[in-house]
């Protein structure tokens, strides 16, 4: 959808700053009723946290703005596929629905190792998404392990 590419490229700015930063360059987006609600980006490192995902951060940023934790009728758009924690905290908050780049062959669990979107174990259920500009969020992650590497 044309909707969700350009709420991406929002995203993919974000995943930017997280790079210029030295974090792993995942960049996310909360949206709601066509208007942005939150935007962060990974910032584990600099925080000396491993829970500052990009998707946390959001639903931190996001929870404080709205001043509530449930945060229904929402769509999250991030550069790389949810890992499990990710996941539990948009479960928990109420998005409706999660859109993400590229998937995560390693820790994603939408679809790519796992798909726990569709259990029906958890007391909500989002709708998912990925492949939205999945080259451009490959891209920036794989040039950045790149240059690690270099």
């Amino acid at each position: 959808m044309i909707e969700d590419e350009k709420w991406m490229q929002l995203a993919i700015l974000e995943a930017n700053i997280a790079k210029d930063k030295g974090e792993v360059p995942v960049g996310s987006i909360l949206v709601q009723n066509n208007q942005i609600i939150s935007k962060a980006h990974n910032c584990p490192i600099s925080k000396n946290d491993p829970t500052a995902h990009a998707e946390i951060e959001v639903l931190r940023k996001a929870g404080e703005k709205l001043n509530n934790y449930r945060l229904p009728q929402t769509t999250l758009y991030v550069t790389l596929e949810p890992c499990a924690m990710c996941l539990g905290a948009m479960i928990h908050a109420r998005i409706e629905r999660v859109v993400f780049g590229t998937s995560d062959p390693k820790s994603g669990v939408c679809g790519s190792t796992i798909d726990l979107s569709s259990e029906s174990i958890f007391n909500h259920q989002i709708s998912t998404s990925g492949g939205v500009l999945e080259h451009e969020c490959k891209n920036i992650l794989q040039s950045f392990f790149k240059s690690r590497r270099d």
